[in-house]
């Protein structure tokens, strides 16, 4: 007893710390009375009274004896435990009767409030008279209460969930007994922090090895509260702590949760845990102390820890996503040359299997990387092997820092892989795919990673390859087809292209829908605008290289892919129509070499025609010549679509040649402006008030009945002169040769005939012919019906004055009108529904002819060629016997009256036999129509002038009589 009471403090066991001496003078007690407190203490009996002391009675005698007997620490510190711990019981109790309100707050305890600010009382003011004594002993026992108290009753009624952070730490703060444990241990923690803040936090991080996740409360708020101190001292701790448990043990680093691994090192997963709860508020602070810290690694070696400090962060950054995001992509921008250089000298002289286990690591860390993914991989590649132009300035490093980055680059590929394709066995007992972060964080840059993989830099473009297989396999469907719209968009090339069919190859077998999931997105994105115009055109181009690059069977890519074009031919087809001719000119082309569907809807179809149309006839405006091939190409496609359709392009194109817009094309005369267009006109805004006003200034009409008022000028003046564009006749040839040789493909041309000795003409189908020969009457007398195909008299021709020079007028303004009869009359006997036509045009030649007053046909050299052409194109149809069709080859030999004196035999002879399809028959021998004239009149009195006019010219027609002859 006397020992326990020696002033200057008992001495504890050999080696250990002084035993803290009191901070105040304890209260003047004799040693009877102390050696009576000590047995009540240790008995918990009066011993004056011999009754039982209350949890009161004895907590203050406890507290005596803190103060009276510092050797008798240990043992008050522990009864104290029970005080906090009935405390805490007694409040949770009346959580639960007052029906779990969490937040009441209570007002008095079961006497003992008063006892636990004596206690936090005595124990601040040896804390604070003798920190170095006392704060790490305190700190050590609070904490580690706090940590028994939140785990015994984790399981209560009224103690919320460790997962609700938030309401846990209310609830434990609302508690006096557990928010003045708090206040201790912070007090112990601020007194240490300039000196020794080891200890405080090793029993933090004890305790939350210990008792987590019910301690993560007490983490969070000590973390909020000390957070530089706090971030600095957990990862100073736990590298120590690390280090002494062994810093190169493979296990260690490659199964970081197994049970080994947590014996080994047990304080790594507490600080984990607590850095991971600072990271919402205070992740720049954990950045910068980790990138301090990798950093400061990488100098001379003095130490044990500096060497253990990257696979300390490798291991923190397995065990924790959380830590990995936050300092990812900030330590890959810090990773310059000079610190890749330091990095391989740091681990040269590990052994293999060390750098071996290291590599594994990193390799598994980057799969499980978010944040900064994209940048990674960007890093990783230019490190191995540098592009040909790169915007960075170029990478001195050595060789084997870029031999190990290929190395990196290549197990990232393979571990990718691995992890892609395992996740398909977890689909078949019934659990979540395992994530992969590192490819969910690539699937925002699928075009960054096409436009790096087409520009076929080196094993660059193979890794990105791979890589794109495998974030389409991970990403199905939306990656795959993303993947492969933007490498058909953007290449440029046969061989850039190639890379969008290895892709196809590779992901075909898996994925049925691709190319139509392809196709669509490629509609949605032209349709958002989200294409440039180049890169829609591109676009085209590539789509319709790939359908007739790889046609091989019905499994190729370009069938496939042809298919699935073929469902979005009206999208397509609005693209004809846009205002870039290269856009609308791809558009073309992809449109002519796509396979028509079985079933389209006539609606579409015919939008297609039209836009088809309108494009042909732009082209050839242009003189584009590659446009003209696609666009005859797509209208031919469409015209074997359906008969529908034939019929349908056979109008268009016959309205659209004679169209004013498109009748310069082919040697037309375009109407001039309308009158309306006051362009060119001067005074065209005049006032009639202002002119009023001066004419009523001028006369004075006062006192008459009568007024006099100015109702402006008749007209206004003349009509601007319109000049017409003068194209070359060798334009006007060709454009004439394209638009008929289409027409003829469109009319299902075959074989040619050459019946006649003047030329050579494809023989089209009668019923196309029929078409063409309906639209030209419709286009040129939308007044006459088709029924009008008989021949009337000569003197009918008096009662149709008008619509024969209308007529007459409109072959003279368009000369591809006679080429069109000429077309017409291939397909027999589809000139007779043209009888309207060539009645109006014979009628007004033959009216001119009689007039004429020259003395020989050629003064009137459009006359002349019109009534050639007129006679032979309907010997062509077989409307006249070889005998009078002939007879145009001497017009230009005989006088104006003559040729109307022939001309009136032609007529007469019409007359006699009608030009109806009724007079032919089809011969199945050569699949033509053919006329037998022998069952017609005679032919021999219509030839009675013809000869007459002969003789009168037998010195210059007297070799040309042999063809005349019946």
């Amino acid at each position: 007893m006397s020992a326990l009471c020696d002033p200057a403090g008992v001495v504890g066991p050999p080696g250990s710390a002084p035993s803290p001496k009191p901070a105040a003078a304890p209260p003047s007690l004799s040693s009877q009375e102390l050696a009576q407190e000590i047995k009540a203490f240790l008995s918990g009996v009066d011993p004056v009274h011999g009754n039982k002391l209350t949890i009161k009675e004895h907590a203050r005698c406890a507290i005596l004896l803190l103060r009276s007997l510092p050797p008798a620490r240990s043992a008050v510190l522990d009864h104290l435990r029970g005080v906090f711990d009935e405390y805490v019981c007694t409040y949770l109790l009346e959580l639960e009767n007052s029906e779990g309100r969490l937040s009441c707050v209570r007002s008095q305890g079961p006497n003992l409030d008063d006892v636990v600010q004596e206690i936090q009382a005595v124990l601040s003011e040896f804390v604070h008279m003798n920190p170095k004594a006392w704060a790490a002993l305190v700190s050590a026992w609070s904490i580690d209460l706090m940590g028994q108290l939140s785990s015994k009753y984790a399981g209560r009624h009224g103690v919320p969930h460790a997962s609700s952070l938030n309401e846990l730490l209310q609830l434990w703060m609302s508690c006096k007994a557990t928010r003045t444990l708090m206040e201790i241990y912070t007090q112990c923690l601020s007194s240490m922090i300039s000196t020794c803040p080891d200890a405080c936090v090793d029993a933090l991080l004890d305790t939350s090895v210990q008792h987590s996740p019910h301690f993560d409360w007490v983490v969070a708020h000590i973390g909020s509260s000390f957070p530089n101190t706090i971030i600095n001292r957990v990862l100073s701790c736990g590298l120590k702590d690390f280090c002494m448990h062994g810093t190169a043990s493979a296990d260690l680093l490659l199964f970081p949760s197994s049970t080994a691994a947590d014996k080994r090192v047990p304080k790594i997963a507490s600080v984990v845990g607590i850095l991971g709860h600072l990271a919402s508020r205070h992740s720049e602070s954990i950045k910068q102390e980790l990138l301090r810290m990798f950093h400061g690694s990488l100098g001379p070696a003095r130490d044990q820890q500096q060497k253990a400090t990257v696979p300390f962060l490798l291991q923190l950054a397995v065990m924790s996503p959380t830590l990995l995001g936050t300092i990812s992509a900030e330590l890959v921008d810090s990773l310059k040359p000079s610190v890749l250089n330091q990095l391989h000298q740091h681990f040269a002289s590990l052994p293999r299997e060390e750098l071996e286990n290291m590599v594994s690591i990193v390799v598994h860390l980057i799969c499980q990387t978010s944040g900064g993914a994209y940048r990674t991989l960007q890093f990783l590649i230019n490190t191995a092997m540098p592009a040909s132009v790169i915007t960075t300035p170029g990478l001195a490093v050595h060789d084997s820092v870029r031999e190990a980055c290929d190395r990196v680059i290549q197990l990232l590929l393979l571990n990718l892989q691995k992890l892609v394709y395992n996740r398909g066995s977890a689909s078949l007992v019934e659990t979540p795919p395992r994530a992969v972060p590192f490819l969910d964080e690539l699937k925002g840059h699928v075009q960054e990673l096409c436009i790096e993989t087409l520009r076929l830099e080196r094993k660059r473009f193979l890794w990105q390859h791979q890589l794109l297989v495998l974030l389409s396999v991970y990403c199905t469907p939306s990656c795959a087809s993303e993947a492969l719209f933007y490498l058909l968009t953007l290449a440029k090339s046969q061989e850039e292209l190639s890379l969008a069919t290895q892709l196809y190859a590779v992901l075909s077998s898996c994925m049925s829908d691709l190319l139509p999931t392809t196709v669509q997105k490629c509609v949605s994105q032209i349709h958002a605008g989200s294409l440039s115009e180049q890169h829609t055109a591109q676009l085209f181009q590539n789509l319709a290289l790939i359908m007739q690059w790889e046609d091989e069977g019905p499994s190729s890519m370009g069938h496939q892919l042809g298919q699935a074009v073929s469902l979005h031919l009206y999208d397509f087809g609005q693209l004809l129509l846009h205002p870039n001719p290269e856009v609308a000119q791809a558009a073309s082309l992809l449109l002519s070499v796509c396979p028509m569907p079985k079933a389209i809807r006539p609606a579409h179809l015919l939008f297609l025609i039209r836009s088809a149309v309108h494009h042909f006839f732009l082209v050839l405006l242009y003189k584009c010549s590659t446009g003209i091939s696609y666009g005859s190409r797509l209208l031919c496609c469409l015209s074997g679509a359906s008969p529908t359709a034939s019929k349908a392009i056979l109008q268009y194109l016959v309205e659209g040649s004679l169209h004013q817009g498109n009748a310069e094309l082919f040697g037309g005369v375009a109407e001039p402006p309308a009158a309306g267009n006051d362009a060119g006109l001067e005074g065209a805004k005049v006032s009639l008030l202002d002119i009023n006003r001066r004419f009523m200034a001028a006369v004075n009409f006062s006192g008459s009945v009568w007024s006099v008022f100015h109702a402006g000028v008749i007209g206004k003046g003349l009509k601007p002169p319109h000049t017409p564009y003068n194209r070359e006749p060798e334009e006007i040839a060709h454009n004439a040769q394209t638009f008929l040789s289409l027409l003829l493909r469109c009319c299902g041309a075959g074989r040619c005939s050459s019946e006649s000795p003047q030329r050579t003409i494809a023989v089209i189908s009668p019923e196309a012919a029929k078409t063409v020969a309906v639209v030209l009457v419709e286009t040129v007398c939308p007044d006459v019906t088709n029924s009008e195909l008989a021949w009337p008299p000569e003197e009918h021709t008096r009662n149709t004055v008008e619509r024969d020079i209308q007529i007459g007028r409109c072959f003279r303004d368009n000369p591809l009108l006679f080429q069109l009869l000429y077309l017409v009359a291939a397909g027999r006997p589809a000139l007779c529904y043209c009888s309207v036509l060539l009645r109006g045009l014979m009628a007004t030649l033959m009216a001119h002819w009689e007039a004429s007053r020259e003395n020989d046909t050629v003064s009137s050299p459009w006359h002349l060629q019109a009534s050639c052409a007129l006679v032979a194109c309907m010997g062509e149809g077989h409307l006249l016997p070889p005998v009078l069709s002939n007879m145009h080859e001497i017009f230009d030999q005989l006088a104006p009256f003559e040729v109307h004196l022939l001309l009136l035999s032609v007529w007469d002879y019409l007359r006699d036999n009608s030009p109806l399809p009724q007079k032919f028959t089809f011969d199945a021998a050569t699949g033509l129509f053919f006329r037998d004239f022998s069952r017609d009149a005679d032919v021999g009195k219509y030839l009675c002038v013809l000869h007459s006019v002969l003789h009168k010219n037998i010195d210059r027609l007297g070799l040309l009589s042999g063809r005349f002859q019946t």
